[in-house]
Parts: structure tokens; sequence; C-alpha cells
């Protein structure tokens, strides 16, 4: 189950995202009333069923695939599950990944990059130690087939092969963080990785909720709003804005963008 833990001041805020070992992964939102979701459970909304879940990755995936070589102007081509789906994710396509980082001040940065101040609704940054679930997902594998093996190290290059092969293929009711072998430029200056569901019909939050995870530690820190000048100004202390996040003029633009929402409030 996720812990939720409310902060009241920046230095509250810091402590305890400092305080946090190097095995923890996190996600930015903008408010904290958002679930934990990918964009196509948000895009199927109320209309969520296994069968909806299945027929639109389906579609989306076949879709995405076939037409590739159409509009892409590189020579590069996915070799995988996983690639192909962060290929998707990285252009706005509906998929079942959901973007998180290494970094928790990356993570700030993405809860404040669509905040909006004057709305007064907290934001949250959501943390999860991905040791403690690669583990507990890898044992829940091994009860189910005697014969796999593979431990948190020995997977260490190959996530996105065991992915298709054992986790997507049978699946399993299981969550699984990675970052696909081949990553693009913007991916690796946020330090990004993915949380993402074994069984695309089951919801994150749903396999989150389930007796497999609960001896994970799984924190939502629901940040009060009346510090978002303070985080913005943590975060330029640090080097991270839109323009080292994107690395280009898209980044320039959301940099100025919210320069000026922070001086206008």
């Amino acid at each position: 189950m996720i812990e939720e833990v409310y902060i009241n001041s920046s230095e509250d805020l810091i402590r305890h995202l400092n305080e946090l070992p190097n095995c923890f992964v996190f996600r930015g939102q903008a408010n904290a009333k958002w679930k934990l979701e990918s964009t196509l459970e948000r895009v199927i909304g109320s209309k969520w069923s296994s069968e909806n879940a299945r027929k639109f990755e389906d579609h989306s995936y076949n879709t995405f695939c076939s037409k590739y070589h159409i509009y892409n102007q590189a020579e590069h081509t996915p070799k995988s599950k996983l690639s192909w789906l962060s290929v998707m994710q990285h252009y706005g396509v509906p998929t079942r990944l959901i973007d998180f980082t290494e970094s928790p001040y990356v993570a700030l940065y993405f809860a404040l990059e669509s905040f909006n101040p004057l709305a007064e609704e907290n934001f949250s940054i959501y943390a999860i130690d991905y040791t403690s679930v690669m583990d507990c997902s890898l044992a829940y594998i091994k009860e189910k087939d005697s014969k796999f093996c593979e431990t948190r190290i020995s997977i260490q290059g190959q996530q996105d092969k065991i992915f298709a092969e054992v986790a997507d293929r049978f699946a399993y009711d299981i969550l699984w963080v990675t970052e696909p072998l081949e990553q693009n430029a913007r991916m690796d200056r946020q330090f990004g990785t993915f949380l993402i569901s074994g069984n695309r019909e089951k919801t994150v939050e749903s396999i989150i909720a389930s007796s497999i995870y609960n001896e994970c530690r799984m924190y939502k820190f629901i940040v009060c709003h009346s510090i978002y000048e303070n985080v913005y100004a943590l975060l330029r202390k640090v080097g991270i804005d839109a323009k080292t996040i994107y690395g280009d003029l898209t980044g320039l633009a959301k940099a100025i963008k919210m320069e000026l929402q922070v001086y206008t409030i």
C-alpha cells in the first residue's frame, strides 16, 4: 500500500526526499488528487475493462508499429516491446507505461510543470522502492513457474526480454520497474524509468493494493500548494529547469512560461 505523507514546508520536503536511499524511483504530479495511473488508463477512464484495455493497447501498438517507418526520419527501429512502448509514450500515444525518474528533483520539476498555482491545489511526489518491488515481482513469478530462476541481479541487461517473454506473455499480476535498453536522449537526461503492469488488463493501483507488495515501501508525499515558490527556487538552485530537462527549444519555451507563472502570481 502507498503511505501518504503530508508536507507543509520546503525543509520538510527536502528532508523526506533526501532520507530515502538510492533504491527509490520518483514521480511528480501537479495535483495530489490525481491517481497513479497510466495514460492508457486515463484515456479509457470510466469505460475501463479488461476487454477495453486489451483492445486499446493492441490497436495503438499495431497501428504505431506498422506505420512507424512512414514517419520515422531516423534509421533506428525499436527491437523489443518495451522499447516500442517507450517510443510510443515519447510521442504521446497512450500506453500502460507510467513515467518515473531516479531523481526526486526531476520528479519535483514535473510536478510543477503543469501546476496551476491559482487553483491552490496541492501537488504530489510518489516514491517507490523499486528493488523491493522487483524482488517481490520475481518471487511471484517463481511461485507460478518453478523453472524460473532469475533474480534482480541476473535480469540486468535483459529486462526487456524477460518482460516480453515472461511477465507480459503470461499476464502476471505484477509490477515491473525498468528502463528500456534502448533510450532516447531526453529520457536519459531526465534519469527516466518506467513503472508498468505485467497484466495489461489490471490497473497499476489495483496491483499495488495486492498482498504481493505489502512489505514494499511506497510513499505519496502530498505537498502543500503554499510552498510552490520555495520549491521552484530550490530547483533553480540545483540547476533543474525545463532547459536542462528537455535540452531544446521546447525546454526554453517551458522555462520562460514557468518563470512568468512564478513571478506573476
